[in-house]
C-alpha cells in the first residue's frame, strides 16, 4: 500500500459556502487525500483548523455517514444542545440520516489537525442554523425554499 505524502497536497481553504457562511471556514486548511490518492469510493480531507475556525457550518446528511479522528490538538465538537472537547486520537462518527446538526470549532489558541472521512453522495445536506442546504450534483447550493443562491 503506497504512503501518501501529505506534503506534496496543496492545502486549501476553498469553499463552496454562498457569503456569509463562508467566513466562518477561512481558517479551515483541506488537504484532498482520497482524491490525490486516486481513492474514488469515499473522501478523505487532512484538515487543520486555525483558532477560531469552524470545519463547516453545523450541518447533517441524508445520504452520507461521516467520521474525524483528531491528530492533534484540540476541537470542540458542537451538536445538537451539546459541546464536546475532542483531543488527539478522539474520534466522533455521524450516522446518514440522522438529524443532528454537528460541525468543529478551534476554541484554543494553537492549530488542531483532524481527518474527516465521507461519501460525498450529493444527497442532501441539512444546515440546521441558517437558511442554506446543499445536493445534487457538485453539492449546489439552496436556500431552504428551493431556491438557488
Amino acid at each position: 500500500m503506497p504512503k501518501v505524502d501529505l506534503d506534496a497536497i496543496q492545502p486549501t481553504n476553498r469553499t463552496g459556502y454562498p457569503s456569509p457562511y463562508d467566513r466562518a471556514v477561512s481558517g479551515r486548511w483541506q488537504r484532498p487525500v482520497a482524491e490525490a490518492a486516486g481513492l474514488t469510493d469515499f473522501g478523505v480531507r487532512h484538515v487543520t483548523l486555525e483558532p477560531g475556525a469552524w470545519s463547516s457550518q453545523r450541518h447533517w446528511h441524508e445520504g452520507e455517514d461521516e467520521i474525524v479522528v483528531m491528530i492533534s490538538g484540540t476541537a470542540t465538537l458542537v451538536e445538537e444542545g451539546k459541546h464536546t472537547l475532542l483531543q488527539a486520537g478522539d474520534v466522533a462518527a455521524f450516522p446518514k440520516n440522522v438529524p443532528n446538526g454537528h460541525h468543529l470549532i478551534n476554541e484554543s489558541e494553537n492549530p488542531c489537525t483532524f481527518i474527516a472521512v465521507g461519501q460525498n453522495t450529493g444527497q442532501p445536506c441539512h444546515y440546521p442554523d441558517i437558511d442554506l442546504l446543499a445536493g445534487g450534483p457538485g453539492n449546489q447550493y439552496f436556500h431552504k425554499d428551493g431556491s438557488p443562491y
